[in-house]
């Protein structure tokens, strides 16, 4: 009650959701965290490798179907030439200029730095030239090293991921920040986890949301294989809600949007979470393939006007927001309320999107990838 007043408060009644698409462009990746279900290594028969023309082809085609945002994000491949993300970002904006480039967790940031020999700084700053418009916050798992440490040893640290998302807010680059929550943490790590996004928010102001993650335990090797013991099989329901609600408690005035995830969370729990401190329900994804290769079984695709009435249903008002949070329709009129182009989107359509004929088999990527270092 206390966290919906704040909402209330604060954010008003307005229920906001972008229409984007993912991209995961590889599944390969150097590293195996034992939370992560998505990833394979190279010689896996299920490893894939999207080329660029086809990542650019999928851009285009979410722009056709009313997307503002597409949020690129994949697996660190082995050998990866420095300039890729960069490359993926200058041809995905000359291609489609009016599309938000949401893209690179702070671990690829870290990792394409790594390979390119520059600086996290430098890095940025080349990214930032060739058109990426924000960073999720994502790999943040538990900012605490020893979770981390547990759960994904070898991957970036909690000061590099610190030093990652304080140096893109300093060159004008936002940030959404993150929890993954429901493994091995306890409550004292997840306080001291919000306090330190609060307490860098209030240093450099680029954090755009919270996005809470419940852990889906279902594909995932740390609770399948019992690669680390003591894992939980995911927050309750009532971990959600007290997640959210505390969530707003804390950030409310320095980070006044909170997220939640209908993929994470299905949608009746995500409308009860409506009514613990969140504002927002996230995007329309389209290809969200990272949770549902955890197991996540509430699908790739809300449609817009699924999204709406959902918002309706909890007795809020539905807006469409940019990555930014500027609103871009505000639904209270109901005659504004009708179809657009991908709520038209056959499921046999849906069911196409990301397919493997779609996909170039890592054999191939292998032989254009040492292709493009020999020159």
């Amino acid at each position: 009650m206390a966290a919906d007043y704040l909402r209330k408060k604060t954010v008003g009644d307005i229920v906001t959701y972008v229409v984007n698409r993912n991209v995961n462009f590889t599944n390969v990746c150097v590293k195996r965290c034992s939370f992560c279900a998505f990833s394979r290594t190279y010689r896996s028969d299920e490893g894939y490798y999207l080329p660029l023309q086809e990542v650019i082809r999928r851009v285009r085609q979410a722009r056709d179907y009313g997307a503002t945002e597409v949020c690129i994000q994949a697996g660190l491949p082995p050998e990866m030439e420095g300039n890729l993300y960069i490359q993926i970002c200058r041809q995905v904006k000359e291609s489609v200029p009016e599309i938000h480039i949401h893209a690179f967790s702070p671990e690829e940031i870290l990792y394409g730095s790594q390979r390119s020999g520059r600086s996290i700084g430098e890095y940025l700053r080349e990214l930032k030239a060739a058109g990426i418009g924000s960073l999720p916050g994502t790999s943040a798992e538990i900012l605490d090293d020893e979770v981390r440490n547990r759960i994904s040893p070898g991957r970036i640290s909690t000061a590099q991921w610190i030093e990652v998302v304080t140096t893109a807010h300093s060159l004008g680059i936002p940030t959404t920040s993150t929890i993954m929550y429901g493994h091995v943490e306890t409550h004292w790590h997840c306080a001291r986890h919000l306090l330190l996004l609060r307490d860098l928010q209030r240093c450099s102001g680029g954090f755009t949301e919270f996005v809470p993650l419940s852990f889906v335990h279902t594909e995932a090797p740390m609770y399948t294989d019992g690669l680390v013991k003591g894992v939980r099989p995911g927050a309750t329901g009532l971990e959600v809600l007290k997640m959210h609600a505390v969530a707003r408690l804390v950030l409310n005035r320095d980070i006044p949007n909170i997220q939640v995830s209908w993929v994470k969370e299905g949608m009746k729990l995500a409308q009860a979470c409506l009514a613990a401190g969140a504002n927002d329900l996230g995007g329309t994804l389209i290809n969200e393939s990272i949770s549902t290769a955890a197991g996540a079984p509430h699908g790739q695709l809300v449609r817009p006007q699924a999204l709406r009435r959902h918002i309706k249903d909890a007795g809020r008002v539905p807006a469409e927001r940019s990555t930014l949070y500027e609103i871009l329709k505000n639904f209270g009129d109901a005659e504004l309320d009708v179809p657009e182009p991908l709520d038209w989107l056959m499921e046999e359509d849906t069911a196409r999107f990301g397919s493997y004929h779609e996909l170039i088999h890592l054999d191939q990527f292998r032989f254009k990838h040492k292709a493009q270092q020999a020159g």
